[in-house]
């Protein structure tokens, strides 16, 4: 697989309070199997890849604060962290871990930007990030929600210098970011943004969302409430395809998407 472009979500991770039961969930969900485990450090201790036919997709990783969040994390390719956690200081974000070397495979950094929503930053070493995406059971899209457009907007064009493009029908508050240099619009779009209004709790902070792709996304929300997880909102049609919004049985929130039709792969389509 080529080097991931700049800005680009190359990998996602999941922090839990029972890694193993994690593990058997998003096995029975995703059909995930376990590889490598990567020698405990810093934050990441037991950190585990979980292969999708084979491949690397994701990883499940044992908090080792209880005070942690139980969250999906998604990391931005960079072909310098030092440099682009620069960027992000200087931009008015924050840093929460300085760069740290994650078993040959690459390094890891977390970053908060200025409204608050987390973020990895990866630059590869061993591994360039995901073996698959788009494909069931794989990463397929993320977003950033906000309550503040404007900063966040503006911060992300300033570290990686994304493009935005409004979506066509313009019905729902919504941007998609181009990287660098390409054409912007829904054909290059990496990653979306969007705002979080007063439908959402008032105390919901800024924050990324991680979707996966899925067969069929009523099926894949049925069985993760037999698994002991919640479906936070129900499956719905998108021009993208139909999603939901589902959190694991420990509370780890993610998203579904199934493709609107055969022949077309969800991955890098905006979901909502």
């Amino acid at each position: 697989m080529a080097a991931f472009t700049e800005g680009t979500p190359c990998w996602v991770d999941a922090q839990l309070p029972d890694l193993e039961a994690g593990k058997r969930f998003y096995a029975e969900l995703f059909g995930w199997t376990y590889g490598r485990k990567a020698a405990d450090h810093g934050p990441y201790p037991h950190y585990t890849d979980a292969l999708c036919d084979g491949k690397p997709v994701a990883a499940l990783a044992a908090k080792s604060d209880g005070r942690m969040p139980t969250t999906w994390g998604v990391y931005l390719a960079t072909g310098d962290a030092a440099a682009t956690a620069r960027r992000i200081g200087d931009a008015g974000g924050r840093m929460i871990t300085t760069p740290m070397p994650v078993d040959g495979l690459g390094t890891a950094v977390l970053a908060a930007d200025p409204t608050g929503a987390v973020f990895g930053l990866w630059q590869k070493g061993e591994r360039d990030g995901f073996a698959l995406s788009g494909a069931p059971g794989s990463f397929c899209w993320t977003e950033v929600y906000t309550r503040d457009k404007g900063a966040v907007d503006l911060f992300y064009r300033r570290v990686f210098g994304f493009q935005g493009t409004e979506l066509p029908d313009g019905a729902v508050d919504y941007l998609l970011w181009s990287p660098a240099g390409t054409e912007p619009g829904e054909d290059t779009a990496v990653v979306g943004r969007s705002v979080i209004t007063d439908a959402f709790p008032v105390e919901m902070p800024g924050h990324f969302l991680v979707y996966f792709a899925v067969t069929d996304t009523d099926a894949s929300a049925e069985h993760a409430t037999r698994l002991g997880g919640r479906v936070t909102a129900p499956p719905f049609d998108t021009p993208h395809g139909r999603m939901a919004v589902l959190a694991d049985d420990q509370g780890a929130a993610f998203a579904v998407l199934a493709a609107p039709g055969p022949g077309r792969s969800p991955a890098h389509t905006p979901g909502r």
